[in-house]
């Protein structure tokens, strides 16, 4: 019995209905779908009925789903809609300001400078899987605001791996200009020649295959191609030091413009792997976190860490977002599309807490940190951005 408990299959199964269980809870609350299935992982993890623990295999699943998840969301992108200058200036204040604040506020809780160091970096961070999705169902991918999220985040992305590696050096007395140096090029070229080896290359050898024969009885072998570029993406990615999910984004934005007929739709079969994958991914950021750990005092520095975690990145990002001209609606979708720090903050954590720099209460306080920012933005998108579009989608039709 114990052996069938625990089978892939069956923790496939159970993960799966949980998903299930995460949609009907967000259709009876209003909510995102996000916002349910962050629920009820919470709900199955350690933190309530202990049901699901985050085991090397939810953990595998996860990965998959983030890595799917922004594979087809970089498919409704181009790369010229999101590479521009005003990106580039609202993901360096949103860095900027957000170290500053946790930095500042750990030091006033009486944190070691090492510990201060690291809670700044994680705050530097932004998850764009949960933003892209919450834009996602809201069929808002392809505003002003949206590309602007999504190419802050990715220059955010590269901006907080030169933070992480700066802190790793000034805690260890070793902080070197040319080695950050070097890593900030490593990412750029890969960025750049990634794009350009997927746009100029992989695509137009897939609209080759789509043209064979072969293609013709075989309508799958395309997109498997296709999949198996995108994971390849993502493990250079990693290789260079970014994360994983920006190497999917750009094999995602990469392939936009692939036009098949005789082969299987890129964007609708992966969308399915999404639909699967994604769902776990979201249920899993729920089952990591262990509320049980919470103390008095951890759980007013997490209130006041969160609380300036989303202050630093809407103020650090809608502002310079209103002044390259988006209005103020749109600047605060904007700030608040970037607050969430998800799995990224998550691993800058991990990774402080394998190093001895911060102990256990302070790695689950940036745990707690990452998923509270994580439920914030779609519930303030749904129920005060976004408020007018779903008035205007519920009214009765004349």
């Amino acid at each position: 019995m114990e052996e069938l408990l625990t089978s892939p299959e069956f923790q496939m199964s159970l993960l799966l209905f949980v998903a299930l269980a995460g949609y009907l809870i967000a259709a009876r609350i209003n909510q995102s779908a996000v916002i349910g299935l962050i629920l009820v992982g919470i709900l199955v993890g350690p933190s309530v009925l202990n049901l699901i623990t985050y085991t090397d295999f939810v953990s595998s699943l996860a990965r998959l789903g983030a890595v799917i998840l922004l594979f087809v969301i970089g498919l409704e992108f181009k790369l010229q809609d999101i590479m521009v200058p005003k990106n580039g200036v609202i993901a360096l204040i949103g860095v900027i300001l957000p170290w500053i604040g946790g930095y500042e506020i750990s030091e006033l809780f009486g944190f070691s400078m090492a510990g201060s160091i690291f809670i700044g970096t994680a705050l530097t961070a932004t998850s764009i899987a949960i933003t892209a999705n919450v834009l996602r169902e809201y069929n808002r991918l392809q505003t002003d605001a949206a590309k602007a999220i999504i190419g802050a985040a990715v220059i955010d992305d590269i901006l907080s791996l030169l933070a992480l590696a700066m802190s790793n050096d000034i805690v260890s007395g070793t902080l070197s200009i040319p080695g950050i140096a070097l890593l900030a090029i490593k990412a750029l070229i890969f960025i750049i020649g990634g794009a350009a080896f997927g746009m100029f290359i992989v695509s137009r050898l897939l609209e080759k295959i789509d043209t064979t024969d072969f293609a013709e009885k075989f309508p799958e072998f395309t997109f498997i191609f296709a999949m198996m570029m995108a994971f390849l993406y993502a493990i250079i990615a990693e290789l260079v030091g970014l994360s994983a999910i920006v190497g999917a984004f750009i094999a995602g934005v990469s392939f936009s413009g692939v036009k098949l007929y005789q082969s299987k739709n890129l964007k609708e079969g992966a969308e399915y792997l999404q639909v699967i994958f994604a769902s776990i991914f979201f249920v899993s950021l729920g089952i990591i976190a262990d509320f049980h750990a919470l103390t008095q005092n951890i759980a007013l520095f997490v209130t006041v860490l969160t609380l300036v975690a989303v202050l630093t990145k809407v103020i650090g990002c809608g502002i310079p977002a209103y002044f390259c001209g988006m209005s103020v609606r749109d600047s605060l979708i904007v700030g608040f599309g970037m607050a969430p720090r998800g799995e990224v903050a998550m691993i800058v954590a991990l990774i402080g807490l394998e190093e001895g720099i911060i102990d256990q209460s302070v790695y689950v306080t940036l745990v707690l940190m990452s998923l509270v920012t994580t439920l914030i933005t779609p519930i303030i998108y749904r129920n005060w951005l976004f408020r007018e579009d779903d008035a205007k989608n519920t009214l009765p039709a004349r």
